[in-house]
């Protein structure tokens, strides 16, 4: 078994400072599903405990949290099915976690597999036990003989356990964790399945000018040209960039092509934080072959704010996230996509690069996470790794038969 903690687990139950006393670990832990709004909020709430005193951490808006886990505003549900578990003891919330089917995936896989993400829990085995069994029933009533994750419904959203890298703040649409969660997972059974990168740009980086000269050589003698996506055309900009999407990862492992519904749904969510520069089209005679969103790590705005927006009906979570969003420092490269005709061109360099250039000398970014990208992408590590990113967090999905 992989130790991602080297201290025991009954070390662990008394440093984290939620640690459970003898006489509550012995009081029986129950699970249930979520059906009520009181429910609703204790599972959007509950992270709060696990990570109060985590610096790194971001608590995300309430409203979007709670928007994930509605049938009726996530656009997944349209295709797909899921359902969340709490677990208590002593009616108190211990712990809680969501699962999830696409037939989708499965049709382009070939596969049998269901999802557990969002999953939070104290430091105890039992807890996690309780709710990866309740989600591995849950996929067997609908026929399913494997469980797969962290994932959060599909890879197209936050996926991966955090294994390496803990001591560096969340970025803006990426998971965080304590480090037992490892050692739970691991002791429910579940094995690695793929591990993903992260990695880190500093906008200092010497290099950074003559590589741009470099990558804008390349493209142009291939006839590329790099623009800004069309704000005011920006449904014909959402088909030519999902035209790309879809083709570039259409078989790397884990992915499952976005219904036109759910591309849509996370291309304006990302239009209300987008800094236009930041959202990068590349074209050969006008047709479109790759795409790039960097985004502000609005991360760093909101973790003041508790996930707040509101406070007793005013606004003023809402108004430091205003004034926060003008202090933003960083970005996250969340998307770079090159048709598979059109790699090994300096497309996705050049793309990198402008973002970056634009992120440092426009808006004063010091830095850029870019990720994440598989362990086994050795093309795409390389682009990122040849233009002077490094390697920072290490992400993990597992999975085991069910």
């Amino acid at each position: 078994m992989l130790t991602l903690n080297s201290e025991p687990m009954t070390a662990l139950l008394l440093r984290v400072g939620q640690g459970i006393p003898n006489s509550a670990s012995r009081l029986t832990v129950t699970v249930e599903q979520v059906r009520t709004r009181r429910q609703r909020q204790e599972f959007v709430d509950f992270p709060e405990l696990i990570y109060e005193k985590d610096p790194h951490w971001c608590p995300p808006l309430k409203i979007e949290a709670h928007a994930s886990i509605n049938p009726h505003k996530h656009p997944f549900y349209e295709h797909g099915s899921a359902v969340q578990f709490l677990a208590r003891r002593a009616g108190k919330v211990v712990g809680r976690i969501s699962v999830s089917d696409d037939p989708r995936y499965n049709a382009e896989h070939n596969a049998n597999v269901g999802c557990f993400g969002m999953f939070e829990t104290l430091p105890d085995p039992e807890v996690a036990k309780t709710l990866l069994n309740a989600a591995a029933r849950w996929l067997r009533a609908r026929g399913r003989t494997s469980i797969m994750g962290p994932i959060d419904y599909s890879t197209n959203y936050p996926a991966g356990l955090l294994v390496e890298g803990f001591d560096t703040p969340q970025r803006i649409m990426m998971n965080h964790n304590p480090q037992y969660y490892g050692d739970l997972l691991e002791g429910w059974g579940l094995k690695k399945a793929k591990d993903t990168y992260a990695w880190w740009f500093d906008a200092e980086n010497p290099s950074l000018d003559d590589w741009t000269r470099r990558a804008t050589r390349l493209a142009t003698r291939g006839g590329v040209t790099v623009r800004p996506v069309r704000l005011h055309d920006f449904d014909a900009e959402i088909e030519r960039c999902m035209q790309v999407y879809n083709q570039t990862w259409e078989k790397t492992w884990g992915f499952v092509q976005m219904t036109p519904e759910e591309f849509r749904h996370m291309a304006y969510q990302l239009k209300q934080s987008a800094v236009p520069e930041l959202l990068l089209l590349a074209e050969v005679a006008g047709q479109p072959v790759g795409f790039c969103v960097t985004l502000p790590d609005l991360n760093e705005a909101i973790r003041p704010m508790h996930g707040r927006l509101t406070t007793w009906g005013l606004p003023i979570g809402l108004l430091k996230l205003l004034r926060g969003m003008k202090r933003i420092k960083s970005a996250r490269m969340a998307v770079l996509g090159v048709l598979p005709g059109y790699r090994k061109r300096g497309v996705a360099e050049l793309m990198i690069l402008q973002a970056f250039q634009y992120g440092k000398n426009k808006l004063g970014y010091t830095g850029a996470e870019l990720g994440w990208t598989l362990e086994d992408n050795e093309m795409i590590n390389r682009t990122v790794a040849s233009v002077g990113a490094k390697r920072y967090k290490r992400f993990r999905i597992f999975e085991r038969s069910i």
